[in-house]
């Protein structure tokens, strides 16, 4: 894992690029825990971060067709947290709505219930979907 806090005026980030398979999640769900402790977020940003991230890689792993993606959480500013994944795929995620009965198909739900904004950005090699909500730094 990367620690990308680096020079004045820059904002704290990490990130890791972890094989794509079914493990990621949970190690992605661990990098975000470990970010949000360590810049002293606030219990509810931590683990609304965590499920958010967990739905992404999820779905980066089951259709991203990627060997490795790369997870990232940062704060852009002092009261938000964005976290993403990278993977190779350059098709785009959609949101539906699962029925009732549906197994699955609730992750994006989940993500745009849950964050404040999120979106996938197209990238040369592939695509960036991320997701950000506001936090309270200090109060955990």
């Amino acid at each position: 894992m990367t620690n990308e806090r680096v020079r004045h005026g820059q904002y704290p980030r990490q990130s890791a690029t972890v094989a794509s398979e079914a493990a990621t999640v949970a190690m992605a769900r661990q990098i975000v825990r470990d970010a949000c402790a360590e810049w002293g977020m606030d219990q509810d940003a931590t683990e609304t971060g965590i499920l958010l991230v967990s739905e992404i890689a999820t779905n980066a792993v089951r259709h991203g067709r990627s060997r490795s993606v790369r997870v990232i959480v940062e704060q852009p500013r002092p009261d938000r947290l964005r976290v993403a994944v990278v993977d190779k795929s350059r098709r785009m995620p959609e949101l539906h709505i699962a029925g009732p009965d549906s197994v699955g198909g609730r992750g994006l739900f989940l993500v745009d219930t849950l964050s404040d904004r999120w979106g996938t950005d197209l990238l040369p090699w592939g695509k960036r979907v991320w997701a950000e909500i506001p936090t309270k730094a200090g109060d955990q």
